[in-house]
């Protein structure tokens, strides 16, 4: 394919890739941008495009891809790094209180309703709240992995039953 035909066959796609990057963007003048982008990337490296090969694929592929490294890019470009001594801000906490009342109460609530589960129930949801894998729970009890697996799952189907006012 000689240049003259690439490039005409290149600017009869305008209408499809401007759609295209109108749908990426969402944004008039950002998909403009995009558009001219891969029209110079799509010119400037015009001789590793096979002339047997789909111009539309390859330039839909080159405007897609762009549009994905220039969106990485203003991402790490909005990452903001801690350089204080000891990382303060990153240690800052979110919140300002240190608890709200709300907070509380739907914790003492959810204590209460695991308090009041049957014992069988209630100590494997326990053990695994508080950081045991499966495994361990089965070998701590005696019990087999299903049993386990199949307790917590209904612990937490009743614990949602009966606190759904708190979802």
């Amino acid at each position: 394919m000689t240049a003259i035909e690439f490039n005409h066959q290149l600017i009869g796609l305008e209408t499809k890739l401007s759609r295209f990057a109108m749908s990426l963007t969402s944004n008039r003048e950002e998909a403009q941008d995009l558009l001219q982008e891969t029209y110079l990337k799509a010119l400037s490296h015009r001789d590793k495009f096979e002339g047997y090969s789909n111009l539309k694929a390859w330039a839909f592929t080159i405007m897609k891809n762009t549009f994905i490294n220039n969106y990485r890019k203003q991402q790490k470009e909005n990452t903001h790094n801690d350089t204080t001594k000891n990382l303060y801000f990153l240690n800052l906490s979110r919140e300002l209180s240190p608890s709200r009342p709300d907070n509380e109460y739907t914790t003492s609530e959810i204590t209460k309703e695991i308090n009041n589960l049957s014992e069988e129930f209630k100590r494997p949801f326990t053990m695994f709240l508080n950081g045991y894998k499966y495994k361990e729970i089965a070998d701590k009890l005696g019990l087999k992995i299903g049993t386990v697996k199949s307790r917590i799952f209904f612990t937490r189907k009743k614990l949602m039953e009966n606190l759904k006012d708190f979802q």
